[in-house]
């Protein structure tokens, strides 16, 4: 089910051959899969398997389209589901999250990470001047709202002396010796349930997308103020881009992961060169000294409840990757290839990572029912549209309603970019392969990641959605297997080219 691109590297994978079969579970009906081979299906289904990347719940669809040249008319070609593999088309299902799907996911992964490493190093149509720009890596966290378990990195969890250990109003300890390993259910749990103020928690979820925003103000103000202008005319000096991801922490709230960097005038382009007067280290401390006074204050959500003022945690993570008009040391224990994976990994990930095989953890359930209940005390509120009645639309996501990936307009290229410039390869192939002309390398990047107005052709269809996912559980199986193996031989390769690499050989 998997193709790898590389024939003289094939057969040195021990995953690719007749001898090295796709297991599917033993207790698995396999009647479909069965049946597909006595009507003559089988291969259709291998080839739309390989259409849609081995997606796990690939959308179905009916109906046709047609491109047509935008300047002549001419119609250049015609597609209809009918005459696909299996008489219908399927299409990726692009969820990001790698539970859902592990392939889309990757997918997903990877033009995160494009998107993010454009922005640091240059490529994708972004000069490569950004690489000598003032760059930082900066986690945000969210306040403590009581003591909780944690894995520690092999040390005790919460240690305390004989003579220092006390127990809360409840009676129950506020120490705890206990060394949780990775992936342990108590993680994040609170010492005290009683004690831990879930409430304030949910609020200070349900406000962490206001936050950032209040933040990334706060810090052009800042720099602004360092550089002796005013806000208004900071534009004409620097500006400030950034590419973040949120991440769940084992306690069911987020954490920011966001790269920072400084340009020159906006009006000079992206990656514009930055001022001399403000370097990395300078940018890191304006970051240090800006974020513990931002704040937003929470609005009761009935007469019975307080207002909050919610603000970010203490730890707070700032380093600086570039300090700007230099190459840093390649050596370094954080470099630019390093952030841009981080980011591109938390990008896949969502709150159901929290959930352990076979456990279930009572203070997440507990997180749950603080946003249910307060969008609920919010419906009761009589006669006011109250934004918390929201909130019930977000008790799956523990009230998050912020996007996992977020970037400034200017930090590189956007991702609905790096997804045309893919429709645009394959509609390039399929013309060369219609006509027998070799495809034009000449500015290619260009073409492919050009605006909209620069489309050159025009596609009209009438499609009709029949469904998502695979025919039954056996076929799913196989596409999840298949991705799997997949997987398997793009990190054989990764290795051997850095294996090579190490030892001085030409990369496979």
């Amino acid at each position: 089910m998997t193709h790898p691109a590389d024939p003289c590297t094939r057969s040195e994978f021990s995953g690719f051959g007749e001898d090295a079969p796709l297991e599917l579970d033993a207790g698995l009906d396999l009647t479909g899969l069965v049946e597909r081979f006595r009507e003559g299906t089988a291969n259709a289904l291998c080839d739309t398997l390989a259409a849609v990347h081995n997606c796990a719940r690939p959308v179905r669809l009916a109906g046709s389209s047609t491109t047509v040249d935008a300047r002549t008319g001419e119609v250049l070609s015609t597609f209809r589901s009918a005459d696909a593999p299996l008489g219908v088309l399927y299409r990726p299902c692009g969820n990001r999250r790698a539970h859902v799907c592990p392939t889309c996911s990757r997918t997903y992964a990877r033009d995160t990470f494009a998107l993010i490493s454009a922005g640091v190093a240059g490529g994708k149509t972004v000069p490569e001047r950004v690489a000598d720009n003032p760059l930082l890596f900066a986690t945000f966290t969210a306040p403590s709202f009581g003591l909780v378990h944690g894995h520690r990195g092999g040390r005790p969890c919460r240690p305390r002396r004989r003579d220092d250990r006390t127990r809360c109003a409840h009676a129950r300890p506020q120490w705890c010796t206990t060394v949780h390993e990775p992936g342990d259910s108590r993680s994040g749990a609170p010492l005290c349930p009683d004690c831990y103020d879930t409430t304030s928690a949910a609020m200070w979820q349900w406000h962490a997308p206001e936050l950032w925003r209040r933040t990334t103000i706060a810090l052009r103000r800042a720099v602004a103020g360092h550089l002796g202008v005013t806000e208004s005319a900071l534009g004409e000096r620097v500006s400030v881009q950034y590419a973040k991801v949120a991440e769940y922490q084992d306690r069911g709230l987020v954490h920011f992961h966001a790269l920072i960097r400084l340009d020159g005038p906006a009006a000079a382009g992206i990656g514009a060169p930055a001022p001399p007067a403000l370097d990395g280290p300078t940018l890191a401390a304006l970051v240090r000294d800006t974020v513990p006074g931002v704040t937003v204050l929470a609005e009761p959500v009935d007469a019975d409840d307080s207002p909050r003022v919610l603000a970010w945690g203490a730890q707070l993570d700032v380093r600086v990757v570039t300090a700007g008009h230099r190459v840093d040391d390649p050596n370094a224990a954080l470099t630019p290839g390093q952030v841009a994976g981080y980011l591109a990994k938390y990008a896949t990930k969502d709150v159901s990572g929290l959930h352990g095989e076979g456990q279930h953890r009572r203070h997440i359930a507990a997180l749950r029912a603080a946003c249910a209940d307060l969008a609920d005390r919010a419906a009761r509120h009589q006669g006011e549209d109250h934004d918390y009645q929201r909130m019930s639309r977000w008790v799956h996501m523990l009230g998050f309603r912020g996007h996992f990936g977020t970037k400034s307009r200017r930090y590189s290229v956007t991702l609905g970019a790096l997804r045309r410039a893919r429709v645009r390869w394959q509609r390039i192939t399929a013309e060369s392969a219609r006509t027998g002309e070799p495809i034009d390398t000449r500015d290619l990047e260009r073409r492919l990641l050009a605006d909209d107005e620069d489309e050159t052709t025009v596609v009209i269809g009438s499609w009709t959605y029949l469904g998502t996912g695979w025919r039954d559980a056996a076929e799913e199986a196989l596409a999840l297997a298949a991705a799997a193996r997949a997987r398997e031989y793009d990190q054989w390769r990764a290795d051997a080219r850095t294996e090579a690499t190490s030892k001085g050989r030409k990369p496979l």
